[in-house]
């Protein structure tokens, strides 16, 4: 049975999921069979596995840096918000239910025989499963029922590293104070202190980390300095704050719709890597203008985003920057909301029943209550501009919607779902090529298909450009992970935590 090591938080957002990323990629470089776990994430960033199954992001990655195919194991418990006080449950990938809080905690007992379930198919295939804690083991009107945290340690009989964010202040406090709320036998599990995102000459922590230990009985394994020049994705909409690309002069200028309900916003990160892209998140009016290109991304609750972006008059401005000339293009939700009609007479997404589109597609869809979900192969039957590409693409489906057309042409020709040859038609696009949507996330990461819709961009809008910006997504991937597991490594006492998991 596979050895294990926990990763917890003093809170939300603290660099639980960066810390186990890089000690997936450090151990998968000391030659262990490695294998990222979370019991219970909540996220609407969310992957779709071989298997056809939806897990978290951040697990999707972490698998990456594992050198390991993303399993619906490693993440059996996803819970995707869709209103203020209810959320989509999906167990072992698949979609089981609508939830509020009260009545998804009596549902957690079902939902950790999953778990359990999950932790032993792995614990059997790998030597070390890297666990990922959620917000805080001292959460204390939640830990009777927690499924996620201590719980989950002592199943996986696992030491835990504690890590808590210095640059937002209190760091002490909090670490102190996490340790005063645990139980004894919780404490006893905690080994070690990680200290993320510090500034400056580490050596001024020196008083502070003699206190720790001393007051805690905890030593400090670890301080990680802040960095912003290594590029993780992250599966948490909180991270678009400050995102916005700053490029030279001349750069494609494109905007992202920052919907209430915005999900999978990693699909642009391609985008980002292209150093003659300005890319930014939005949300008002006004900052849609001035742009070449208008994205209205995927949404958990399609219907609730479009009626906001049509109240916060980001859709009139969409529609104006489509009668000046601009590209608009949409991706699933987003996709939806440019057709005519969406109609929800199940009460998927909530109680509206239907909604008029922005009408820029001649698309109208449907909900149903099972959900598509599958690793896809497809190519572009038009090109951004009207061309014709036969370029192979890869990517992933996550939808309850179905589309059908009545008037515009199919964008895309699905040639395989998760392994299996099929021929189908995906998404849409106008006669001039201006307006397009897909069902297919991870489109762009698709490296000939991403730099021919900038190209295009470029030429439509008289922006000179010659292609050769671009670069290889999944290469920039794999040398950002190895950059985070150099830079952890160096700051960890990895001799401790292979002392941790009985290999010294």
């Amino acid at each position: 049975m596979a050895k294990a090591l926990m990763v917890q938080g003093t809170g939300s957002h603290v660099g639980k999921s960066m810390l186990v990323t890089a000690l997936c990629r450090i151990f998968r470089q000391q030659g262990y069979r490695v294998a990222p776990f979370k019991a219970q994430n909540m996220a609407l960033n969310s992957f779709v596995t071989g298997e056809g199954g939806e897990i978290g992001r951040a697990q999707a990655v972490q698998a990456e840096a594992a050198g390991v195919k993303p399993s619906v194991h490693m993440n059996p418990v996803l819970i995707k918000p869709q209103t203020d006080c209810g959320a989509q449950v999906i167990i072992h990938g698949r979609a089981v239910g609508t939830y509020s809080a009260v009545a998804y905690h009596r549902f957690k007992r079902t939902a950790f025989k999953a778990v359990q379930e999950s932790y032993e198919r792995l614990a059997r295939s790998y030597d070390l499963i890297l666990i990922e804690g959620a917000g805080s083991p001292a959460e204390v009107n939640l830990k009777k029922n927690d499924i996620v945290n201590m719980r989950t340690a002592r199943m996986a009989r696992a030491p835990v590293l504690l890590v808590a964010d210095i640059d937002r202040g209190g760091v002490f406090a909090s670490l102190v104070g996490t340790m005063e709320l645990l139980s004894p036998s919780e404490k006893k599990r905690v080994k070690g202190f990680v200290i993320n995102k510090f500034r400056g000459d580490a050596s001024l922590l020196t008083p502070g980390l003699t206190f720790l230990r001393r007051k805690a009985g905890v030593r400090v394994v670890g301080v990680i300095p802040y960095f912003k020049d290594i590029v993780i994705p992250d599966e948490d909409s909180v991270s678009l704050e400050g995102r916005d690309r700053k490029s030279a002069a001349g750069a494609t200028a494109i905007a992202v719709v920052r919907l209430p309900h915005i999900s999978n916003f990693t699909d642009f990160e391609p985008l980002e890597g292209e150093s003659d892209v300005a890319l930014r998140y939005v949300d008002r009016p006004g900052d849609l203008r001035s742009c070449e290109a208008i994205i209205i991304p995927g949404s958990k609750n399609t219907i609730a985003d479009l009626s906001w972006l049509m109240k916060s008059g980001c859709g009139q401005e969409i529609l104006r920057h489509h009668e000046r000339g601009g590209v608009v293009v949409g991706i699933c939700g987003g996709f939806q909301m440019l057709g005519t009609m969406i109609r929800d007479k199940h009460g998927v997404e909530g109680r509206k029943r239907e909604i008029k589109g922005m009408g820029l597609l001649s698309v109208e869809t449907r909900f149903l209550r099972h959900k598509t979900t599958f690793q896809v192969e497809a190519e572009d039957m038009r090109g951004p501009t009207g061309g014709r590409s036969r370029e192979k693409l890869r990517g992933y489906e996550i939808h309850a919607g179905e589309s059908v057309l009545s008037g515009d042409g199919s964008r895309f020709r699905i040639r395989s779902r998760s392994g299996k040859a099929c021929l189908r038609y995906d998404g849409a696009v106008s006669r001039d090529g201006r307006v397009w949507g897909t069902y297919i996330h991870g489109i762009f990461d698709n490296d000939g298909f991403r730099r021919s819709f900038i190209e295009g961009l470029k030429r439509d809008g008289l922006l000179a450009g010659d292609g050769s910006a671009s670069f290889q997504y999944a290469a920039f991937k794999e040398q950002q992970l190895n950059r985070l597991a150099d830079l952890v490594r160096s700051r960890l006492d990895m001799r401790y935590l292979k002392g941790l998991i009985g290999d010294e």
